[in-house]
């Protein structure tokens, strides 16, 4: 038997704790996307499925080592992945034998380097708390949003590169987050969406969250909604600037550090590699 050979673009597929994406390199072979080839792609019948695909392309920033494009399985585009920059970064790692990059992304550059255990710390940047940067559509303490929906409210407003809202609940089991998740992301509130998460805790370091994900609904992790998680628990008072976050898909180490740059460290996992056909991509 005579396997076929693909005739197409070569792909890595990787995640970080669960959240998985589909890892293009346009550096030296431009990738025009259009929405409806980003959701054939993520069609987890017919394409390989992502929550988010993450291209890579020339840095834009003489200071950077690549610029990472991130898009969400709706087609939307964001401007922060966390999880994926930890993939990202372990990539070039790997191929350059350093134990540092730089990843220019829409949200800025953001800092990655190799840390004990074969794990990967990246500084996210700074917490942005107001309400400009959320944004919103109003002017508001972004430390008390006024936003309910049945058993949640009183939600923490931080931006990560990425709008988060982050509810304090006794058990983040119990929420029906498949059902209020993508109410909440539409409201008013948020011009732009908003990422939901429900966030309990778990001792004076260590917290439990669930995302929904604007574009993408609940995957099994996300990296800016555990920072924000850990910023909000710590605007609150509910832990200190240091925590371990549980997510559905493991845990992420998180500090929110004295110059309110949040520091996130985690693993990465490389699946598998392939290519996508003509007929998926261009």
């Amino acid at each position: 038997m005579t396997m076929i050979s693909p005739q197409g673009r070569p792909f890595l597929k990787m995640h970080g704790l669960g959240n998985d994406f589909v890892v293009l390199d346009a550096r030296t072979r431009p990738l025009a996307l259009s929405g409806d080839a980003i959701r054939a792609v993520a069609d987890r019948r017919t394409g390989v499925g992502f929550d988010q695909m993450i291209v890579i392309e020339p840095a834009r920033s003489k200071l950077a080592d690549i610029f990472m494009t991130i898009w969400n399985s709706d087609g939307s585009e964001v401007a922060a992945c966390g999880n994926a920059t930890r993939c990202v970064a372990w990539t070039l790692m790997r191929a350059s034998g350093h134990d540092h990059a730089i990843i220019e992304t829409k949200a800025g550059l953001l800092d990655a380097h190799a840390a004990a255990g074969g794990l990967i710390s990246v500084d996210m940047g700074p917490a942005r708390l107001d309400w400009r940067d959320m944004p919103l559509s109003q002017a508001i303490d972004t430390n008390h949003l006024p936003l309910s929906l049945e058993t949640l409210a009183d939600p923490v407003g931080v931006n990560m590169g990425n709008p988060h809202a982050v509810f304090f609940v006794d058990n983040a089991e119990a929420v029906d987050l498949a059902r209020l998740g993508p109410i909440l992301e539409h409201d008013p509130l948020f011009p732009e969406r908003c990422n939901i998460e429900v966030v309990e805790k778990l001792g004076p370091e260590r917290l439990r969250m669930r995302v929904w994900e604007r574009g993408a609904g609940i995957t099994r992790a996300c990296g800016t909604g555990a920072c924000a998680s850990l910023v909000a628990a710590a605007r609150r008072g509910i832990t200190g600037r240091h925590a371990d976050v549980v997510l559905d898909g493991g845990t992420l180490t998180i500090e929110w550090l004295r110059d309110d740059h949040v520091l996130m460290t985690g693993p990465v996992a490389l699946s598998y590699a392939g290519t996508l056909d003509n007929s998926l991509l261009p």
